[in-house]
């Protein structure tokens, strides 16, 4: 699934929207989603026995469902033709999985779909990235769409992106626009592998790939509750308690109905009762949201989140400002923390910006920030280029990043 923006032409250098065609419909049609395991033992076959990479797509329910599971998966491969599946009505695609093993996978935005392609029993053995190509090229906008228009000038029919796509049965301009998301991917990855490779950029683009493909599943995030819209308004540590206890209800809850958490209750209505702190349940059903109909069937739920907050002793509340879990504080605090630590951030954050005009290159994909921000806060001692090298390599840059960066980032330091 991708989010697509509109295109400017002039700063891309494409055709102006209007002037190129509109794909509407893929080619050979739109296929029926494969429902059982006599179409997929078919499928597996044609699959097989087709050549070259296989575009591969996932379409899941964010906004709708708690889970990030896939609801459809579509592939596209020379000799076999486009396939949409259901993976919901199929006990799992791992036989699937291992007849693409020897092929290589094309997807936009890899590390959006490999998750819950992999909960199906999907995993490549080698991967192209067409969004992240597109970065390491420098292109900031790289939506599915605009790449296509700029380098296929064709238009992609689009607009459901954020659909419910647990949704059954799938509307058939759904399943168009699913398989449009694969419709033309190898196409545009041949053009992006020669631009790669004019720039001098395939060794990098191969390193980042295989990041992507062996990535770990992110650890779990520190206090997650804090990421809750809104919160900034809160300065009193009780606040932030109920906002914390509300979370945590809502999430719990969330996960048991596989229901989105901002469908059962909106941020807002988590700080409106932070900041009100109501004393008993009628004064909680009297705000916005709480006196809904759903709402007052789990009211007793809500409430209880609040009570216990508000039984918390002052010990056990929340610091106004969290860490990022990792025993560093925010960079904008850094000023006052560690004024040193501070200069060498901005340093460092300079040169990398200057690395990544110089080399086309978007400033995040030459070196992610969190690796910078490490970096500054705890540099290795004495500082040398072995050792930033060194430093680098633990924090998880790639061998091409810190070839690029490590001269630039020992001189920052």
């Amino acid at each position: 699934m991708h989010s697509d923006e509109p295109t400017d032409g002039a700063a891309t250098g494409a055709a102006e929207p209007e002037l190129l065609p509109l794909l509407a419909e893929p080619a050979d049609g739109v296929p029926e989603p494969i429902e059982s395991s006599e179409q997929l033992t078919e499928l597996i076959a044609a699959m097989a026995a087709g050549t070259g990479p296989v575009a591969v797509d996932a379409e899941r329910a964010s906004g709708y469902r708690y889970s990030q599971r896939a609801y459809l998966v579509q592939l596209r491969r020379a000799g076999a033709g486009t396939a949409l599946i259901d993976p919901i009505a199929l006990p799992g695609l791992s036989q699937l999985g291992a007849a693409l093993a020897d092929a290589e996978w094309i997807l936009h935005a890899a590390s959006q779909d490999l998750p819950c392609l992999s909960e199906v029993g999907m995993y490549p053995s080698s991967l192209f990235d067409t969004e992240l190509a597109g970065r390491l090229l420098g292109v900031e906008r790289v939506a599915l769409g605009t790449m296509v228009e700029q380098h296929l000038g064709v238009r992609l029919e689009k607009g459901h992106s954020a659909a419910d796509w647990s949704t059954r049965p799938l509307p058939h301009d759904w399943l168009v626009y699913a398989a449009l998301d694969v419709e033309l991917l190898a196409e545009l990855r041949e053009v992006l592998a020669g631009l790669l490779a004019e720039a001098g950029k395939t060794e990098w683009a191969r390193q980042e790939f295989e990041a992507v493909r062996l990535a770990p599943a992110p650890a779990p995030r520190a206090d997650p509750w804090r990421r809750t819209s809104g919160i900034h308004k809160l300065r009193n540590p009780r606040q932030l308690a109920v906002v914390r206890e509300l979370w945590q209800a809502r999430d719990s809850y969330a996960a048991q109905r596989d229901v989105a958490p901002g469908r059962l209750l909106p941020d807002a209505a988590l700080i409106e009762a932070a900041r009100v702190l109501p004393k008993r349940p009628g004064e909680l059903a009297a705000l916005s949201v709480f006196g809904g109909p759903r709402q007052r069937r789990q009211l007793s739920r809500w409430f209880g989140a609040i009570e216990r907050a508000r039984a918390l002793p002052d010990s056990e509340l929340p610091p106004i400002t969290g860490g990022s879990g990792d025993g560093i504080p925010p960079a904008s605090r850094w000023r006052d923390r560690d004024p040193e630590a501070a200069a060498r951030l901005a340093g460092c954050r300079e040169a990398v910006n200057q690395l990544a005009e110089a080399h086309s290159v978007l400033a995040q994909n030459l070196l992610a920030s969190d690796v910078i921000r490490r970096l500054c806060w705890s540099p290795p001692q004495p500082v040398d280029e072995t050792a930033v090298r060194e430093r680098l390599a633990e924090l998880g840059a790639r061998p091409w990043q810190i070839e690029l960066t490590a001269p630039a980032l020992t001189a920052a330091l």
